[in-house]
């Protein structure tokens, strides 16, 4: 059985499947039809287990934003969300860092963002790699406070509970 609840739980996600925007800026590339069925599907996922934040970092690229979109519209709860620069090009620490100084009270706090930070993060966390397919989630348990997760890095920071991919099993 799952263990769902924890003191802070931190929801990694990688933004869904986008397209491609020749000549255009990355930071603008949107999502596909399928990218949104995916963000959809998380959210569905989420919902059915009971899991909402209370904060959305969201990275400011459009597929991030889209994927939080699809998300949450999925989900029965309408948390704080900040769209904050420094996610579209941070590496995993530094992710680690903006999620420990943006997290405030939040118990449950959900990053949509890139990959590698994502699932380089998420290592750093659990101490093990997880694979972070397009609209890939893992959910941690965040053993430290929020300002302590970078220094808590490789040191057990936290332990992975569950992840979801799109086309997996419910």
């Amino acid at each position: 059985m799952e263990r769902m609840t924890a003191d802070r739980t931190l929801i990694v996600m990688r933004h869904a499947a986008a397209g491609d925007l020749p000549g255009g800026p990355d930071v603008e590339r949107a999502l596909r039809p399928r990218g949104r069925q995916d963000a959809a599907a998380a959210g569905r996922w989420l919902a059915v287990r009971g899991i909402r934040p209370d904060r959305v970092l969201c990275s400011p690229a459009r597929r991030a934003r889209q994927t939080w979109q699809h998300v949450g519209a999925e989900l029965a709860a309408a948390p704080e969300v900040i769209a904050e620069a420094r996610l579209y090009r941070a590496g995993p620490r530094e992710l680690l860092e903006i999620i420990g100084s943006l997290a405030g009270a939040a118990q449950t706090l959900l990053y949509v963002g890139h990959n590698p930070a994502a699932a380089d993060a998420t290592e750093l966390l659990i101490g093990r790699p997880v694979e972070f397919p397009a609209a890939g989630i893992a959910i941690i348990d965040i053993k430290v406070p929020w300002p302590d997760l970078i220094t808590g890095a490789g040191d057990g920071a936290g332990d992975l509970i569950t992840s979801w991919s799109p086309g997996q099993v419910s």
